[in-house]
């Protein structure tokens, strides 16, 4: 059995697949959008970074090159383990295993935080709000990547695989917590046909993502997101 942190909410995308949820990783965002807007809001150059959820760790070496600090958290013990061997020549970073609701961190120890399609999906985390709000210093920020589910082919996708989900009420979730909206557009960009089936196959049940492949064509999807941020 593998150790997971008490209270975690699971993440079957990445904690059944990491393998292929690495091909996902690697197809999101090749411009560098993110990156970009991120660094535009808040820069981390000598800042100490918390991304959380940051399973194998795959953003972690980008935020340490300018970080004097990077800490991931992960509730899974197996992608906490496969992150620190992704980092273990890294003397500025560190993982650990834990939950948004429970931070393995001091009070006021972090300058910016990460949280990228992990945890932070609108009502029902408030407790993980509450730990940042502890765990952020004054000067800081808060950024949480979501989908947008109101545009773009990978939005429409997601409405179809979770037809339940109130875009509206997100909104009004993420504005009445002082969080503001940064709305881009990035790219899926994948080596192969094979590839995109395979994320498909993660991301939605079995023939609704046979139904998106042969929809659509090519290698590409235009994909809308959403930066939620907070500063301190």
């Amino acid at each position: 059995m593998v150790d997971i942190a008490p209270g975690a909410v699971p993440s079957p995308n990445i904690w059944n697949s990491p393998q292929v949820y690495e091909i996902e990783n690697r197809a999101v965002d090749p411009d560098g959008a993110i990156e970009a807007a991120l660094r535009r809001l808040r820069p981390w150059a000598g800042a100490t970074v918390l991304d959380l959820g940051c399973g194998t760790g795959f953003h972690l070496p980008m935020f340490a090159r300018e970080a004097a600090r990077v800490v991931g958290v992960e509730p899974h013990a197996r992608l906490a383990a496969a992150a620190r061997a992704r980092v273990r020549d890294l003397p500025n970073v560190t993982v650990r295993v834990g939950t948004a609701q429970a931070l393995p961190l001091p009070d006021a120890s972090v300058d910016v935080v990460h949280a990228r399609w992990a945890y932070f999906f609108g009502p029902g985390c408030e407790p993980g709000l509450a730990e940042l709000d502890r765990v952020v210093r004054r000067g800081g920020a808060v950024f949480v990547i979501d989908n947008d589910a109101t545009r773009s082919t990978f939005g429409g996708w997601f409405r179809r695989g979770l037809p339940s989900y109130d875009p509206a009420a997100v909104e009004r979730f993420w504005t009445r917590r002082g969080y503001q909206r940064e709305p881009l557009m990035i790219r899926w960009v994948f080596g192969s046909r094979a590839d995109l089936a395979a994320v498909l196959k993660i991301e939605f049940p079995a023939a609704l993502a046979e139904t998106f492949l042969r929809e659509h064509d090519g290698l590409e999807v235009d994909y809308a997101i959403n930066i939620w941020w907070r500063a301190r």
